[in-house]
């Protein structure tokens, strides 16, 4: 039997808001106006370590910006410079992301998905600036506001 514990209820609770919230705000953005893409599927994992566990090093800001936009920039040059098959170019994208991720010391989990999306969705270098750059500065901004201002919890750490 599952025992109810009031604080990882309250955690839960402000995680799954403040992350509805966030990818709300770029989805929002995304169909709504003419701004651009913000949205990237990884970014709802990234809304686990931000809302959940922001104390986290690959919760970081820096963690979150780099990674996000390395990865994502390994699976473009994949797809736009490497002649390989699609299941070869995905696995190899995948595992030289995570290489310069730990390399540069910028390790964010949910952007080791990135290449996947970018090669399955055959993105240009324009899918750097939107929706990577643009949507990580935007999710940045909201983890920070949220996290040390409303939550008063010491992110990002220093």
């Amino acid at each position: 039997m599952i025992k109810f514990n009031k604080e990882i209820f309250k955690k839960a609770l402000i995680a799954g808001f403040f992350s509805a919230f966030t990818i709300g705000l770029l989805t929002v953005l995304t169909y709504k106006s003419a701004l651009g893409l913000f949205l990237a599927g990884s970014f709802g994992s990234s809304m686990v370590l931000l809302f959940g566990f922001p104390e986290s090093p690959f919760a970081q800001p820096r963690n979150v910006f780099f990674g996000h936009l390395v990865t994502a920039l390994v699976g473009v040059i994949f797809v736009n410079l490497i002649p390989l098959p699609i299941y070869i170019n995905i696995a190899i994208a995948v595992g030289v992301g995570i290489f310069f991720m730990i390399l540069l010391n910028v390790v964010h989990p949910p952007a080791g998905g990135n290449p996947i999306m970018v090669i399955i969705g055959s993105v240009s270098y324009d899918y750097l600036l939107f929706p990577i750059i643009s949507g990580c500065f935007i999710i940045i901004f909201l983890a920070i506001i949220v996290n040390k201002f409303i939550l008063k919890k010491n992110y990002p750490l220093k």
